[in-house]
């Protein structure tokens, strides 16, 4: 997790992360972080603590034998060993004071988890633009591509995060997966997602509706066809699930119907899944903004 009043700097577009000290007991604050991270070695915490990099939220630097306790709060850097570089590149669409609007490649990350840290496009964009305070508005899957928004500057952030939470945003995706003959189109799916045992995967059950896609073609392309999907909703991987449940799993899709073992990355096979365009009424100025992903399924 991280914060913007963190008590340690920005260090390379990455954000220092924050953990809270939960009940135990530990000889001192080397052995909590080797019991907390246990896949991290003890040499790594211990250059950490030699470069200063841990400190408390009041800005106290700890050394390796400094007492903890319950409910501190500890700042430290994560690191990825041996990352895999991603050879593919985001482009800026547009950037002002607010916003920042980005196109997203297939398989880039938008922010750090996992194995994912440098090679992210917030990490990126922060390291390129100079701009510390750059934060995503939405979501946008590791594996789809396109038009992602960032908040700019954490005095209007929440303004453009309201046009979310109220769905005042218009956004447009293209995803190529077999035709469905037997459905008219255009056609509403609605559903009730939750996640599945699998925290990585959602699923439908009976129940309420809580997701809803408008799902129209754009064209045939011999057995598959170019959907166009209009989401008012925004659940995890609603729109990889609603095509999969209707018989139409989107192109190379790993994880719906089936999720598939997990490997290296293959480049040549990305999921066909654009996030294509996004339009709304700027809360600051009230002009209209229209944004449309320069790539192509």
């Amino acid at each position: 997790m991280t914060t913007h009043c963190a008590p340690l700097p920005i260090k390379d577009g990455i954000s220092p992360s924050y953990i809270w000290l939960p009940e135990g007991q530990w000889a001192h604050a080397l052995a909590f972080f080797c019991a907390q991270f246990p896949d991290v070695g003890e040499a790594v915490w211990r250059a950490r603590f030699a470069r200063q990099e841990i400190r408390t939220a009041n800005g106290d630097i700890l050394q390796e034998n400094s007492a903890v306790k319950r409910g501190m709060c500890l700042y430290y850097y994560r690191e990825v060993e041996n990352e895999t570089p991603i050879p593919f590149q985001a482009r800026i669409l547009y950037q002002d004071e607010h916003l920042l609007v980005a196109d997203k490649p297939h398989f880039l990350p938008v922010t750090p988890g996992g194995h994912y840290l440098r090679e992210t496009l917030l990490v990126r964009l922060k390291q390129t633009t100079g701009i510390t305070s750059l934060s995503p508005l939405h979501r946008l899957d590791r594996e789809t591509a396109g038009v992602i928004l960032f908040s700019v500057n954490p005095q209007s952030r929440g303004a453009y995060q309201q046009l979310f939470q109220q769905r005042d945003i218009h956004k447009i995706y293209h995803a190529l997966a077999p035709h469905l003959p037997h459905i008219e189109f255009p056609h509403r799916h609605c559903s009730r997602m939750i996640e599945s045992e699998r925290f990585f995967v959602m699923q439908e059950i009976e129940g309420d509706a809580n997701s809803e896609t408008l799902i129209d073609i754009l064209e045939r392309r011999g057995s598959n066809t170019l959907y166009q999907l209009q989401p008012t909703t925004g659940k995890k991987h609603q729109l990889r699930v609603h095509l999969a449940s209707l018989g139409a799993p989107i192109v190379n899709d790993l994880f719906y119907p089936t999720v598939h073992a997990s490997g290296s990355d293959d480049y040549q096979r990305p999921l066909q899944l654009l996030a294509k365009s996004i339009r709304f009424t700027d809360p600051i100025t009230g002009a209209i903004r229209h944004f449309d992903s320069e790539q192509e399924l």
